[in-house]
């Protein structure tokens, strides 16, 4: 039946009732931070390259944790004839000093890992906690925070590690962790405070602070979880770099010769001049697993992205039915 003309149509009352839909609310700008891993494990899965990219970390990891199921030699162990070819006893040969390379390439995988780690989480921690309370809090404390922010940015990195590595000559690990650390968590910070600057003025920060809450709480609870994927991605940035950077000073002499890791297996394959004398996997072996390391951090970045970034996310095409 028809309504006359002016008057108002009855409410629909078959929908759902109001108050009861477990959507999200109109308006609403801040994403659930509880989706923020569901997020992520669609993105890497629908993600070839990430998917990809798993699959080399899961392989690396599953070679830290486990080395002795992979290699039956122990690394240092001097028990072969030296210099000795491929072969199914020595999947890589052996070392000038009679040292299974297989054996030194999986067990050299936990040191790689642990500063790999270590260090993307520590950086990325100091980054998140200086570029988003610099953002948030303003004022003094944002020209004092992003002032040491830009000092650390316009020194040379490598160069600085050298210098600092160089006093602590033979440290081991945990000196390359600590000097890594402290000297690369600007560039992530610079990141996290201009996300965060986006996010000040957000109705949810708002009402946060009509609500009364101190300002640690909003920023650990209401602001961080909205740059989830951020920092995720700059995680594995960090945790890149800091295999470069270790590895690098390992091979010029700046780490403990004596600790079992790719870039130590480089450093001592230089010096008895592997590639010239018939033992190139001494070399090229870790060569390539710091490469690959570095391919499974950056395909898992593709993810991140696409999550940041909506304009990357691939288009999926609807299948159209026809009656």
């Amino acid at each position: 039946m028809s309504l006359p003309i002016g008057m108002p149509a009855a409410p629909d009352t078959t929908g759902p009732v109001a108050g009861t839909e477990p959507g999200p609310v109109a308006g609403r700008t801040r994403p659930p931070a509880d989706h923020a891993l569901a997020r992520m494990g669609r993105a890497i899965r629908h993600n070839r390259k990430a998917t990809t990219g798993t699959i080399l970390l899961v392989i690396f990891l599953f070679a830290a944790l486990f080395p002795g199921l992979i290699a039956k030699d122990s690394p240092s162990a001097d028990a072969y004839a030296p210099k000795l070819g491929l072969s199914t006893a020595h999947l890589l040969g052996t070392t000038a000093y009679g040292q299974d390379m297989w054996a030194q390439l999986v067990y050299g995988t936990r040191n790689v890992m642990i500063i790999a780690f270590v260090v993307g989480l520590a950086a990325t921690g100091i980054a998140v906690l200086i570029g988003v309370a610099a953002a948030y809090l303003g004022g003094l404390w944002d020209g004092s925070l992003s002032l040491l922010t830009d000092v650390l940015l316009v020194i040379p990195l490598f160069p600085l590690l050298i210098i600092i590595a160089g006093y602590a000559h033979g440290g081991g690990t945990l000196v390359l962790i600590v000097v890594i650390t402290v000297t690369s968590w600007s560039y992530t910070a610079r990141q996290l405070r201009s996300q965060a600057l986006s996010l000040r003025r957000r109705d949810y920060l708002e009402a946060a602070r009509v609500r009364g809450e101190r300002r640690l709480y909003i920023i650990v609870v209401e602001v961080i979880p909205t740059m989830t994927s951020l920092i995720v991605a700059s995680f594995l940035t960090n945790a890149l770099y800091a295999v470069l950077f270790a590895s690098s000073l390992q091979f010029i002499g700046l780490g403990d010769p004596n600790t079992q890791s790719w870039g130590t297996m480089l450093y001592w394959a230089q010096n008895n001049a592997a590639l010239q004398t018939g033992q190139p996997m001494w070399a090229l072996a870790p060569g390539a697993c710091i490469a690959a390391l570095g391919a499974a951090f950056a395909l898992l970045n593709y993810a991140f992205d696409e999550i940041g970034n909506p304009a990357l996310r691939p288009v999926r095409r609807k299948r159209v039915t026809r009656a």
